[in-house]
């Protein structure tokens, strides 16, 4: 690299978390070994990377959305690998999540270019070109607001302008608390979203909130009566158990009338009328089937296998009166996602379609 600059451009360099950015290196020796390396640090303190090996044409370029990495974390014409492929460094502690807590904040990516092909020892080397990018989980503008009414814990996020907005409950699974940045990010596009906490909830006295079909029917009610929503338009989003939730009210509620629903690596497997008690109930008693990985990381999805044939098992999915998308990660080690949208998929029912991928993420961005 001898009396050469290396130009690494990043566009945009500032922009939302959900758009792709171009990442091109410029004034690189043709037929040059590079490593493109993406790094960031989260909230915890704990640094996340991807990685890929390219080889600059021979004009001197390597232009991620068209050249092939030849290696690394990822491998092909991926232009949003450098994102969607990233894990923890080597030696980080175990059992990590990458959770944005503070949406208001962006996440910075340093992209690095460094010469030949690495794999590890990137501290260890200085790169021959580093930017760093600016990812946004909520645009300007973006309104929060607490939700405490109807005994609710919840976060709310409006768009600017008057409306009236279409809506969307957003429901997160098991791991509980109050996931904020995908309403955040749902706002950004133009929808009224309410994040809302009912795993894990508590008292003012430490003791369970008791969180029943009412609770959900409560924060459906506080949408629908919201001035800046319009009250026919309100979807519901389901992530994991969220998705469990999310097809028992679409059935089973006299209040709750989705527009549409999305449910995300779920599963229909419930006690029909159930509660969340009555569901966590069911699974416990699957508890001797779970298992653990190579990494020793817990498996649950044999849980709610084999599908159940007695229908009293299964919400009854002939019954939603609106549109249903299921996305489904084929790799996914909580639920049995894929074999519930196989069964799923015998039912006949108005509007049905089914979004299959091994890495949700990766596909997210291709979209």
């Amino acid at each position: 690299m001898a009396g050469s600059l290396p130009l690494l451009s990043v566009r945009p360099i500032r922009c939302m978390v959900d758009e792709r950015f171009e990442v091109r290196v410029q004034d690189l020796q043709p037929g040059l070994r590079v490593t493109l390396q993406a790094l960031l640090q989260s909230e915890d303190g704990d640094f996340w990377e991807a990685f890929g090996h390219y080889v600059s044409d021979e004009t001197g370029h390597v232009t991620v959305s068209k050249d092939p990495s030849l290696g690394g974390s990822y491998e092909g014409v991926e232009p949003m690998g450098l994102l969607w492929s990233m894990k923890p460094i080597p030696g980080s502690r175990t059992g990590l999540r990458f959770r944005k807590k503070d949406v208001y904040t962006p996440m910075d990516v340093h992209i690095s270019v460094y010469e030949d092909h690495l794999t590890e020892g990137f501290r260890e080397k200085p790169p021959i070109a580093l930017v760093v990018t600016q990812r946004w989980y909520t645009a300007p503008g973006i309104q929060r607001v607490n939700v405490t009414d109807k005994g609710l814990k919840a976060a709310l996020y409006i768009p600017p302008g008057p409306g009236p907005f279409p809506a969307v409950l957003d429901l997160w699974g098991g791991g509980g608390g109050l996931v904020e940045y995908r309403s955040a990010l749902l706002a950004s596009r133009g929808y009224v979203a309410l994040a809302l906490e009912y795993i894990g909830r508590v008292d003012t006295d430490g003791k369970p909130y008791k969180v029943d079909n009412e609770y959900f029917e409560a924060a459906f009610t506080v949408l629908k009566e919201h001035p800046q929503v319009s009250p026919e338009r309100i979807a519901i989003l389901g992530l994991s158990f969220g998705v469990s939730v999310t097809l028992g009210m679409a059935v089973y509620s006299s209040v709750i009338k989705p527009r549409c629903v999305v449910c995300v690596s779920g599963s229909h497997i419930m006690p029909v009328n159930g509660s969340l008690a009555d569901v966590f109930a069911e699974i416990k008693k699957n508890v001797k089937n779970t298992r653990y990985d190579e990494e020793q990381r817990i498996i649950w999805r044999d849980l709610l296998l084999p599908i159940p044939d007695d229908p009293l098992k299964k919400v009854e999915m002939g019954r939603i009166k609106c549109p249903v998308l299921l996305i489904v990660g084929e790799d996914d080690q909580n639920w049995p996602a894929s074999e519930s949208a196989e069964d799923v998929s015998q039912v006949k029912f108005i509007s049905f379609a089914l979004f299959t991928t091994d890495i949700v993420s990766k596909q997210i961005y291709r979209i």
